[in-house]
């Protein structure tokens, strides 16, 4: 029998199976000042790779706002044994081609945090993931971004409620 290693590596196995997510989003995440939400619904999966140092979901909506149009996401985690740390990347055919820079991070109980620079239209900005564990069959994803190099952090701009299927 294997023994289980608790350095973090099983952090995400939570979410390893098919989910029923509901998105909420501002209509433009970048502008601090926007207020107005829209919101989707989709499907995902998730399952383990490299002997469950990582794992990948996918994200199927059929109706992505505000245009309404089909949309595909990809996330790829991978867990770093020395460090203790998770990295995340996101991909998605809103942008074709494009691996976005990966946010990096931990959990701490049943919330992990995960942080890293990026840059939209030239200006840059650190994002923030933020997971929660609710319950077996709900897990709850949050994202913000700070635009004065982590000092303060905006309200959230984007969430996922996943509610597990089956």
């Amino acid at each position: 029998m294997t023994e289980r290693v608790d350095d973090g590596r099983h952090d995400f196995d939570f979410f390893h199976g098919r989910w029923h997510t509901v998105g909420r989003k501002l209509v433009d995440v970048t502008d601090p000042s926007c207020t107005e939400w829209v919101e989707f619904e989709g499907v995902g999966e998730c399952r383990p790779i490299l002997d469950g140092l990582g794992n990948v979901d996918t994200l199927t909506v059929p109706a992505f706002p505000p245009g309404g149009g089909p949309m595909a996401g990809a996330t790829l985690r991978l867990f770093e044994p020395a460090t203790g740390t998770w990295r995340i990347w996101w991909m998605s055919t809103r942008q074709p081609g494009v691996l976005d820079t990966p946010v990096a991070g931990r959990f701490e109980g049943k919330r992990g945090i995960f942080e890293g620079p990026d840059a939209f239209d030239g200006r840059p900005v650190l994002v923030r993931f933020e997971w929660d564990v609710v319950a077996d069959d709900r897990a709850e994803w949050a994202q913000r971004f700070s635009w004065d190099g982590g000092a303060t952090w905006a309200p959230v701009n984007y969430t996922f409620t996943h509610t597990r299927v089956g």
